[in-house]
């Protein structure tokens, strides 16, 4: 078995997602998708089950009727508890998303709570069957995991107002301590850009468990700047009155290196990844996704097609 990152511990922290489904009739597995209900999102409508999507799925999956996903929250907008101090309910971007394909599919989604780096680890060893909550679709991932493509963005830079004429772009960055979250594509980015691009003058990265660590830090003074995907950042900022700003650079508006965000499945689970997709598609068509998008203001990160593994890097 091939790893990207080292075995950790699994936090079962288990929140299961309640679908209508009619009782009518007794029946086995392979009738399990006809008796699954629609189910309500809430600013979103309703969605229904998409017979020839469900028909893709794998039998040990369909007999179930559950599809289990790994998530690290908060990252918002993709991800976060759905009340402070509750950490086994869940809402966000990617939670309706997931929601919503798993319906089409005939099944209800069930989300645990595991720490970023132990996401893949966690998929590999069984432990559920997806992972998501923003997570970049890149060549490294691609190594253990399948992804269907959902959203793309890239980097972003925040800083608090006070420091906003000091820091205009990345190329700013070079000499300044900055915050990042750990094992994100973040500490990559700034790495290889620091070593082609600052000469003597490298970026300081300091790694932090969570976002709002990385985010305590630059309040703290502990940074300069703090960097992660764009979108999540301008929640942060938006939550702060004022005191924080995201960067705006012309030359790359949706982020640097924008990229793709999936939704990952263990490569043997292929079949599971192509009904996934097939459902995304679905919902692409019947304007659900859009709707999704619209609700938690990230339409300019929409795609217009389910794709899988269109990694850039």
């Amino acid at each position: 078995m091939q790893s990207i990152s080292l075995l950790r511990p699994a936090f079962l922290l288990t929140a299961t997602i309640t679908a209508a489904v009619a009782l009518s009739g007794c029946s086995g597995p392979a009738d399990a998708a006809k008796e699954f209900g629609p189910v309500q999102i809430e600013g979103v409508g309703t969605v229904s089950l998409n017979q020839a999507a469900a028909g893709l799925v794998p039998g040990p999956v369909a007999s179930a009727g559950t599809i289990r996903f790994a998530t690290n929250a908060p990252y918002e907008p993709f991800i976060a508890f759905a009340s402070e101090g509750v950490t086994d309910k869940f809402k966000g971007l990617d939670y309706d998303l997931a929601v919503a394909v798993a319906a089409t599919l005939g099944l209800t989604a069930d989300f645990q709570q595991q720490p970023f780096d132990g996401l893949v680890p966690g998929l590999q060893a069984g432990k559920y069957d997806a992972i998501t909550g923003g997570i970049t679709d890149n060549k490294e991932r691609q190594a253990v995991a399948t992804f269907v493509d959902y959203s793309a963005s890239g980097t972003g830079i925040l800083v608090l107002k006070d420091n906003a004429g000091n820091i205009t772009d990345l190329k700013s960055l070079c000499g300044k301590d900055v915050a990042v979250q750990k094992a994100t594509k973040q500490v990559t980015l700034l790495a290889s850009f620091s070593a082609e691009d600052c000469g003597g003058a490298p970026i300081s990265v300091t790694e932090y468990p969570q976002n709002t660590d990385a985010f305590n830090a630059l309040k703290a003074g502990k940074a300069q700047a703090f960097v992660a995907t764009k979108v999540n950042l301008a929640e942060i900022a938006a939550k702060v009155d004022g005191q924080a700003t995201v960067l705006d650079d012309k030359t790359a508006p949706n982020g640097y290196h924008a990229t793709p965000n999936g939704v990952g499945f263990l490569k043997s689970q292929a079949k599971l990844a192509s009904a996934f997709q097939a459902g995304l598609k679905e919902l692409m068509a019947d304007g659900t996704y859009a709707k999704i998008m619209q609700k938690w203001g990230q339409e300019r990160i929409s795609i217009k097609e389910a794709t899988i593994d269109a990694a850039i890097d």
